[in-house]
């Protein structure tokens, strides 16, 4: 991994434009909770390791479904936030995942949004599965989707060149790539983890900022909600993100 990152920057919401941030409101109230109901069908009971959990607010979902909770994060500013709202109910480790020194495997991880930010992702990947996924654990792995309809609308209205383009705002935020369901189970298979499940998290249409200005009204019913996230079931290719759930496979060597 390049050592000029500055990950504290990446994570910093500067731009004054609403349609290049880090984190929308759509992200916080929507998407995580419907994450989460994603996951918790294939949950092993037992311990938590999250990687990259930015200032806390998906670990916060995951403190009363368990008692045991690790997350590793590159930003110490982040880790401090994190602390000051959850306290000593999570354990931190400020590192970056290619250095990152646990002393333990966990029953179940979660890496949601970070991937697509790795210079080296099928290397951490590995570590995943060779280092610190527990024998019978699970692995729940999220990335937004390039095949989403919001994006491909935008490459249709001339916005960007293709659906798995990087914008000028999604690099500042240190994006790598795009994924879509065909090259995130590509990276998990080539680190050698076995996707036992795949599926996307809620349909979508509309950019994120478009998201964060119609919920401030009462255009969008919980109801509404409900059908975006149950047609994301039937068309995971089309949803905002999407969503593998690995268990351990043999290691591979050489990466």
């Amino acid at each position: 991994m390049s050592n000029t990152r500055n990950y504290n920057v990446e994570l910093n919401d500067s731009s004054n434009a609403e349609n290049e941030k880090y984190a929308y409101s759509f992200d916080f109230d929507i998407m995580h909770p419907y994450m989460i109901r994603s996951f918790e069908p294939f949950f092993r009971p037992g311990s938590l390791l999250e990687l990259g959990s930015y200032q806390g607010q998906f670990t916060r979902r995951f403190l009363d479904r368990f008692d045991d909770v690790t997350c590793v994060e590159a930003s110490g500013e982040a880790i401090e936030e994190a602390r000051r709202e959850l306290g000593d109910r999570v354990q931190y480790v400020h590192s970056l995942f290619e250095s990152a020194a646990l002393p333990r495997r966990y029953d179940n991880i979660v890496l949601t949004h970070v991937l697509e930010h790795l210079d080296d992702p099928v290397r951490v990947l590995k570590r995943v599965n060779d280092e610190w996924l527990a024998e019978g654990g699970r692995f729940f792995l999220v990335c937004p989707n390039a095949n989403a309809p919001s994006r491909q609308i935008a490459v249709k209205m001339g916005l960007i060149s293709h659906n798995a383009a990087i914008t000028p705002a999604e690099a500042a935020h240190g994006h790598r790539c795009t994924y879509s369901l065909d090259t995130l189970e590509r990276d998990a298979v080539a680190a050698g983890l076995r996707v036992a499940h795949r599926s996307g998290v809620f349909f979508k249409a509309l950019a994120n900022f478009q998201w964060d200005r119609l919920l401030q009204t009462d255009i969008i019913s919980r109801e509404y909600l409900e059908g975006c996230y149950k047609l994301g079931q039937h068309y995971p290719d089309l949803c905002s993100s999407i969503f593998l759930m690995c268990e351990r496979g043999e290691a591979k060597q050489g990466l």
